[in-house]
């Protein structure tokens, strides 16, 4: 689910980085310039010349870049993204990301690596450790394919329609950047819409939960 890139930071990178962590739960490091799944995102102003924009420049495909604060006993629900997320430790003494897909723990330390995660599989996140789990997470800019056939909206309904979308959903939408198969993805306020063709739209329609709708 998880594996080290040709990325790290420099030691007064992630010293930087460390420093940045406060009381807040994300922190948000950069802006986008356009679309926020598919345009380049620029540092904050308060962070153009230092370590944040120099870490951040040698990452391909960077989208939105944020520091996460898990505390200490703490779990996500379990989940699933259309992009994928390259991760940087900053601290934390026992903690793991979960493939509950797979059933494995990935435990990870601050070691200066960027590590790239396939968010498509259902996953958490879990702080077991005594102290604050705070991670770098960036997203992975999409792209689009001129190749693309249709439109297809997807509704969602019932109840807690979000945990629903992420465990049925979002698992085949990754499955579709991958193959470069989705283009022009964005979210409304009941759902999603985007580009692929008809064969996936199928095979989306036969894995939606109940009051959900497909329009293509």
């Amino acid at each position: 689910m998880i594996l080290p890139t040709e990325y790290e930071a420099t030691k007064q990178q992630l010293n930087y980085l460390k420093d940045l962590c406060n009381s807040e739960h994300k922190m948000v490091l950069n802006k986008p310039t356009g679309d926020f799944f598919y345009d380049p995102w620029v540092v904050n102003e308060e962070y153009k010349g230092t370590p944040v924009e120099s870490f951040l420049a040698q990452i391909p495909d960077a989208g939105e870049a944020r520091i996460i604060k898990q505390e200490s006993g703490t779990c996500y629900f379990a989940h699933s993204d259309i992009d994928d997320r390259y991760h940087l430790n900053l601290s934390g003494d026992c903690a793991a990301l979960i493939d509950i897909t797979n059933n494995k723990n990935y435990f990870l330390k601050a070691d200066m690596l960027v590590y790239i995660m396939d968010a498509g599989r259902t996953h958490s996140a879990a702080n077991f450790g005594e102290h604050t789990r705070y991670q770098l997470v960036i997203r992975k800019l999409l792209k689009n394919y001129a190749w693309t056939e249709i439109d297809i909206t997807i509704h969602a309904g019932g109840e807690n329609p979000r945990f629903k979308f992420d465990k049925y959903i979002s698992p085949v939408l990754n499955q579709l950047v991958k193959r470069k198969m989705l283009s022009n993805f964005e979210i409304l306020e009941t759902g999603v819409k985007f580009r692929s063709n008809k064969v996936w739209a199928k095979v989306i329609r036969d894995s939606l939960p109940e009051n959900f709708q497909i329009i293509f």
